[in-house]
């Protein structure tokens, strides 16, 4: 959302662990898996750090869950390989979920990032945040 409030800006992958208070072999982890899939860009060096690869209106949320997330085994049977559930077979919970899941990522993929961030007062409020944050990364420097 960070990249989307401020589009034209390179941010760091230092600024915003610190920003964000996460780690950054975290972020640099997923942000290494947005570069791959083409939502965001990197630059090295001087002047460098990550932005937008494209529109905010072009990145579907739903798409970028399915690319950072390991994995949707709400529950043991949905991982064939690790599956020891004695009741597998009998059960009738695995439809139940499996449909859960499918609705979730369908109400996902109806949302772009620039519709977390395209409200007026989310803009602003996010960008008094960050800017915030920002005055913070400067004492810490």
């Amino acid at each position: 959302m960070l990249l989307a409030v401020e589009p034209r800006e390179r941010h760091t992958i230092e600024a915003i662990a610190l920003r964000y208070g996460i780690s950054r072999n975290h972020l640099m982890k997923i942000a290494q898996t947005l570069v791959q899939a083409g939502f965001i860009e990197s630059r090295r060096g001087r002047g460098g750090g990550l932005r937008l690869a494209r529109a905010a209106e072009s990145i579907n949320l739903g798409a970028v869950v399915r690319m950072t997330e390991d994995g949707f085994a709400l529950v043991e049977c949905f991982d064939q390989e690790q599956n020891t559930c004695v009741i597998a077979s009998a059960c009738g919970l695995r439809g139940p979920l499996e449909e859960a899941l499918q609705a979730f990522l369908a109400v996902l993929d109806g949302y772009s990032l620039h519709d977390l961030v395209k409200s007026p007062k989310t803009a602003i409020s996010m960008r008094r945040l960050l800017l915030t944050t920002a005055r913070l990364e400067r004492v810490a420097r």
